[in-house]
């Protein structure tokens, strides 16, 4: 009887909902709420298990809902989901945390952009290269989008380290707030221009191998169905990254590299639904969707994590840093003057990829030997 109504509800099913993208952010989700993060060997496996079920589902249920809106929708209905759980984690670990956690935001924020602007893009631009030769995007989106990026990132995370006002590379309250306002407005300004004005800019090239273009779209329940389990997929993703956090430390702290790559790591384990889905789009030919994935990571990075600090830093127990060291400047200024040359073209071939991954490599050594 149990295997008839088993068999039942398999049937009942839509097809754009396979049973382990349901099973998968419910097992996540129970593993937060049952286990602890100083576990042995056997924790610790099923939570790396957990999360890389939870990645793979929350990429399905965004393509889900990405083929339900269209583009540049889905794209910007992840990269926000993403970035507003990794806020509230930063949050919530600089209200609990003592001095030590006064980088926090700093190092996410730029680690968040190294990654999308030369991991994931290098990436998308490697594989898709090598799978289709030449791969096409519209300039019209990618550039204004990648100067809105540049500027955020020079205002919020280089200028601390040159005002005058407050010693350190820090802001005042004022500046801060200034900083949080202006972040805001631009990542707005952006999010008008992606979805409502000039959304024909961000929409993928003509001729891309596009596996939904000719399937159905799914339903609105279908969609609101994904659209929860996305949002419980990445919240799983965030907490048992942060579960394995300890493990993550001792390991840095073992090799004696600077505890700040403990943030790199759980920032790429954050950003692996979206590393995900922007290399499955480099792959059928949709860099532009790799692109939006990518460069909205960044923008929402600090669109949304720069002015949520600048209002609760009065409840931080200690002033905020800001401000970048010169090595990470250097590498911040390296990163757009070769985005720039990238994405000014229109087009991309493994060549570029291959810049975007040295520099990427380059940025994750000197985080482990500085």
């Amino acid at each position: 009887m149990s295997a008839t109504h088993s068999t039942s509800f398999l049937s009942r099913l839509p097809a754009a909902l396979p049973l382990w993208t349901l099973l998968s952010p419910v097992a996540a989700l129970g593993a937060l709420l049952g286990l602890s993060s100083g576990g042995g060997w056997m924790v610790l496996s099923l939570v790396s298990v957990l999360l890389i079920a939870s990645v793979l589902a929350a990429v399905h249920h965004a393509e889900v809902v990405a083929h339900r809106v269209g583009e540049p929708y889905g794209s910007l209905v992840l990269a926000v989901a993403v970035t507003v759980i990794e806020v509230a984690l930063i949050v919530s670990l600089m209200l609990a945390g003592g001095e030590a956690t006064n980088t926090l935001a700093r190092d996410t924020v730029f680690s968040a952009i190294m990654i999308v602007c030369n991991g994931v893009l290098g990436l998308c631009i490697l594989v898709g290269g090598w799978k289709h030769q030449v791969l096409r995007f519209r300039v019209d989106g990618t550039s204004p989008t990648l100067a809105v990026l540049a500027a955020l990132s020079v205002l919020t995370l280089v200028l601390p380290a040159f005002t005058t006002s407050s010693p350190g590379p820090t802001f005042t309250r004022t500046q801060l707030f200034f900083a949080g306002a202006v972040s805001l407005v631009l990542y707005g300004a952006f999010v008008f221009v992606q979805a409502v004005r000039h959304r024909d800019y961000f929409l993928p090239v003509t001729g891309a191998d596009d596996q939904h273009s000719h399937a159905e779209p799914p339903s609105n329940r279908v969609a609101l169905v994904s659209l929860a389990l996305l949002m419980a997929c990445l919240v799983g993703v965030v907490g048992l990254a942060k579960m394995l956090a300890p493990t993550i430390e001792q390991a840095v702290s073992s090799i004696g590299a600077p505890p700040s790559l403990v943030g790199v790591i759980v920032a790429l384990l954050v950003l692996l639904p979206e590393t995900v889905a922007a290399v499955r789009a480099a792959l059928h030919n949709r860099l532009q969707t790799s692109l939006n994935l990518a460069l909205g990571s960044g923008l929402a990075s600090i669109g949304l994590t720069i002015p949520t600090v600048a209002v609760l830093s009065p409840l931080f127990p200690h002033s905020l840093v800001l401000g970048l060291s010169p090595l990470s400047m250097v590498l911040l200024f390296l990163t757009f003057i070769v985005g720039g040359l990238t994405l000014g073209g229109g087009r991309a071939t493994v060549l570029q990829g291959a810049v975007h991954m040295v520099v990427f490599v380059v940025f994750l050594f000197l985080a482990v030997i500085p």
